[in-house]
């Protein structure tokens, strides 16, 4: 099932994953979240994107282009296991996990196709 999300959908789990409120610093972040997500081809080798790949783009571009004031890493984490889920596909990360994920695309050191990788191996 291939399931495209848009702003509103963003803005709906953040209300519900940010639990004071947070007020967008910049809009467009989450823009390009969405329009990244519905790439068809994310690389030339590949066929349809999967849930996966399109959780992990959601996670990449929110976790590096930060819209919200703070939070955003509680929030990525929150859009990449909501879109799971929206997509009929649950996750169970390990302890620890998704912060880790975070923390080495911060570092640059986890593209948006390791990720996505990550986020294939805690489907269940």
């Amino acid at each position: 099932m291939v399931l495209h999300i848009d702003v509103p959908w963003l803005l709906d789990v953040q209300e519900q994953a940010v639990p004071e409120d947070v007020t967008v610093a910049d809009y467009s972040a989450l823009v390009a979240a969405v329009a990244r997500h519905k790439t068809r081809i994310p690389r030339p080798t590949a066929a349809e994107p999967d849930p996966a790949w399109r959780a992990a783009a959601l996670l990449h571009t929110l976790v590096l282009l930060q819209p919200l004031p703070y939070r955003n890493s509680l929030y990525a984490c929150q859009v990449a296991a909501a879109y799971m889920h929206a997509s009929g596909e649950g996750i169970d990360p390990p302890c620890g996990a998704l912060v880790e994920l975070v923390r080495d695309i911060q570092a640059g050191k986890s593209t948006v196709y390791q990720a996505a990788d990550r986020i294939r191996a805690w489907r269940i």
